[in-house]
């Protein structure tokens, strides 16, 4: 059996692999045995991405919980946000979503959560579930459970709204990239009740991807999307990845946005309605999202990279919004959730309101460059952080999340990779030379 000979498709955050050499109908079937197992869970929620394997792994997975005794609420097509909404806002116990986000076509996978939209980690669930999947030593219910159909996209299309006041926004005109994922489902549905023109760019689901892949983190997957932007002279462009909950937007020129100035201007305004709020950012975000948030009267927390991380800080702090550099924006009121969607409706309000073009709202934010990150493979992680720290041994230094070196006009982050022999670089300057002079230095180093 596949999830014998591949217990490594069990990550930190999610379940992935290869159809059908890694996951497949068997290993969905135990999963979905597992989890209900795991959980003591009577009813899942479980959704899918059009991708060509979601439909039978869908089939496989509800038979492994019906086995078990579940009720399995069939969401249908549907997003990965949308998924988590119907999970904390009509009180199920857990949530399934048959999906490998950005990943190239051959690969699926499933994400999960339990209660409230709490997604499950490596440490919290994904590796408890994995051991019982590979004991697969169940005992079947006395009673098997149903599979009940549920459409759960029009609440979602009115919770997604509910983040802004629809009379607000002025007739603006967007270009949107589905990357044939499920955004080309969802955001219509949105759209509909907004004066806004939407122009769309593959939005026919299909998971053979035959445009691009649904992974907008990469450069060379915004170029239909930047040059669209031009074409129409649009005010904003917008792309999602392939299940639709992280989004990347560019300005009105077509010039690509940073995640982390998305969050700063996610923050700018909710902060309007919510004064002296608090704010989550990662330590990989620019310098200027703190800033942006006590100027506007937040209180900003920095935080270590990924979900698991930000989620717990915001349910400890309630903070009301979190964002990353990666496309991931969280939103207390969305069942501490990720949707690219709700923030990118959340900018359009401040376009709005403001009647500003998007470069003229960064302009006064942006005003430092970034490296990007810069990968390099290492024999040995722990002994390049320590010779780094020893480098800049005037700088300040903290460990938050790897090694972070600041400076008053330059700070880095060295973070080791949970999965590969990397060290993942990030860099950010006051100014062109000083970025490349600092970059250069240390990757020296990392690289001798």
């Amino acid at each position: 059996m596949n999830v014998d000979r591949r217990p490594d498709i069990f990550k930190s955050y999610d379940i992935r692999g290869i159809y059908p050499d890694e996951l497949n109908e068997d290993v969905a079937r135990r999963v979905g045995r597992a989890f209900v197992d795991y959980l003591h869970a009577p009813t899942v929620a479980v959704g899918r991405d059009m991708r060509l394997s979601s439909d039978p792994l869908f089939r496989a997975f509800a038979d492994g919980a019906t086995l078990q005794g579940a009720e399995v609420i069939d969401l249908g097509l549907t997003s990965t946000d949308e998924l988590y909404f119907a999970v904390g806002h009509f009180g199920y116990p857990a949530g399934a979503m048959i999906t490998a986000s950005h990943n190239p076509k051959q690969y699926n996978g499933i994400k999960l959560c339990r209660e409230n939209a709490i997604a499950l980690s490596g440490e919290t669930g994904v590796y408890a579930i994995r051991d019982l999947a590979l004991a697969d030593r169940f005992t079947p219910a006395a009673k098997r459970g149903t599979i009940v159909a549920r459409d759960a996209l029009p609440d979602f299309v009115t919770h997604c709204l509910s983040f802004i006041d629809p009379a607000t926004i002025k007739p603006l005109k967007i270009v949107v990239d589905a990357g044939n994922g499920m955004a080309g489902l969802i955001v219509p549905a949105v759209f509909k009740h907004l004066p806004v023109t939407l122009i769309p760019l593959y939005f026919d689901l299909d998971g053979s991807f035959p445009n691009h892949p649904a992974s907008p983190i990469e450069p060379e997957n915004m170029v239909a999307l930047q040059g669209a932007v031009k074409k129409f002279g649009a005010d904003l462009g917008a792309a999602f990845d392939g299940d639709a909950d992280r989004v990347f937007i560019t300005d009105e020129h077509g010039a690509l946005v940073g995640g982390d100035m998305v969050t700063a201007l996610v923050a700018r305004n909710l902060l309007r309605r919510s004064p002296g709020a608090t704010i989550l950012y990662n330590l990989i975000c620019s310098r200027s999202v703190p800033e942006v948030i006590t100027r506007n009267g937040g209180t900003p927390v920095r935080t270590r990279v990924g979900h698991s991380h930000i989620k717990k800080i915001m349910r400890e702090q309630n903070a009301i919004f979190g964002g990353e550099h990666s496309g991931h924006f969280y939103f207390r009121d969305n069942y501490y959730a990720d949707s690219g969607l709700i923030a990118l409706l959340v900018v359009l309000e401040l376009l709005s309101i403001e009647s500003k073009p998007v470069s003229e709202l960064l302009r006064p934010l942006d005003t430092r460059v970034r490296s990007g990150e810069i990968n390099s493979h290492v024999a040995d992680s722990t002994a390049k952080l320590v010779q780094l720290e020893r480098h800049f041994d005037g700088a300040v230094i903290d460990h938050l999340d790897g090694l972070t070196i600041q400076y008053p006009t330059w700070w880095a982050n060295v973070r080791p990779s949970n999965t590969e022999p990397l060290l993942r670089l990030n860099v950010e300057a006051d100014d062109p030379g000083t970025l490349a002079s600092k970059r250069d230095e240390l990757l020296s180093i990392i690289r001798a």
